[in-house]
């Protein structure tokens, strides 16, 4: 499978879709559920089902019931629209922490000679803030 293929960006071997493809979803029955925790701090969660726009080809993609760990930094614009409704748009990026595949009893970065999850985590938040700071 071309899924599985290993491939290479910046000197880095990945497996998965290729740099520069996209996926279109769309979000059914979302819930998003947040509760304030300071004057300007929440914290939020979101459950939905995704689906693909277009169906994926046949033979293609991961197994069912592998699961994936994304780190997501993103900018939320909301918009009131009436009394009890906001356009919200969001944008911003994600970083694939791990993965589980159906077989496996934990995720990839909890096995031995694995980065962690909480340096994976400091390392994405250093490379944005340092990227930050460069675009002053």
């Amino acid at each position: 499978m071309l899924y599985d293929k290993l491939k290479t960006y910046n000197n880095k071997i990945y497996t998965g879709m290729e740099i520069g493809n996209s996926h279109f979803w769309n979000y059914k029955d979302g819930k998003w559920h947040e509760t304030k925790k300071a004057p300007d701090r929440w914290s939020f969660n979101f459950n939905s089902v995704k689906t693909r726009v277009n169906p994926a080809p046949v033979n293609t993609g991961a197994s069912i019931q592998t699961k994936y760990h994304w780190y997501i930094i993103a900018d939320q614009i909301a918009t009131k629209i009436n009394p009890n409704s906001y356009w919200t748009t969001m944008k911003g990026v994600k970083f694939k922490i791990g993965h589980k595949r159906p077989h496996w009893k934990s995720f990839s970065y909890d096995y031995p000679e694995q980065i962690s999850y909480k340096e994976r985590v400091i390392t994405i938040l250093e490379q944005i803030l340092k990227k930050l700071k460069e675009e002053v």
